[in-house]
């Protein structure tokens, strides 16, 4: 796939619906690769976590019986160390996605790697 040449992305609810892990129909496969991909992928990864940590965060802050400033920090700092933890295991989660989408497992590292070697 040439840089310049990006596939069909999705609209706002299926996006919404493949950042909590839901899957796409099959004409945005291309897509999803070159989620999984291209140079700005580890930002597309923190979105698609943010679409699922941001609303649950509000929950709690809306709900637990502390004062604010209390809730808003444990909330805050909670959510920024799951954040971390996922990026521990960035790699093997989009390597996850991919194969559900029905590319063999490796094939978004390889993508990668080959994008660096500028091939």
């Amino acid at each position: 796939m040439n840089r310049k040449q990006r596939p069909r992305r999705p609209g706002v609810l299926r996006w919404l619906w493949y950042a909590l892990s839901g899957r796409l129909p099959s004409g945005y496969r291309d897509w999803v690769l070159y989620d999984l991909t291209t140079r700005t992928w580890p930002l597309r990864h923190l979105a698609r976590l943010l679409v699922l940590v941001v609303p649950l965060d509000v929950i709690l802050i809306a709900l637990l019986p502390w004062p604010l400033g209390i809730r808003a920090m444990g909330v805050v700092f909670g959510s920024i160390v799951g954040l971390l933890f996922t990026f521990v295991f960035l790699e093997d989660s989009t390597d996850r996605r991919a194969t559900k989408f029905g590319y063999p497992t490796g094939t978004a590292q390889a993508v990668r790697e080959r994008r660096a070697r500028g091939g």
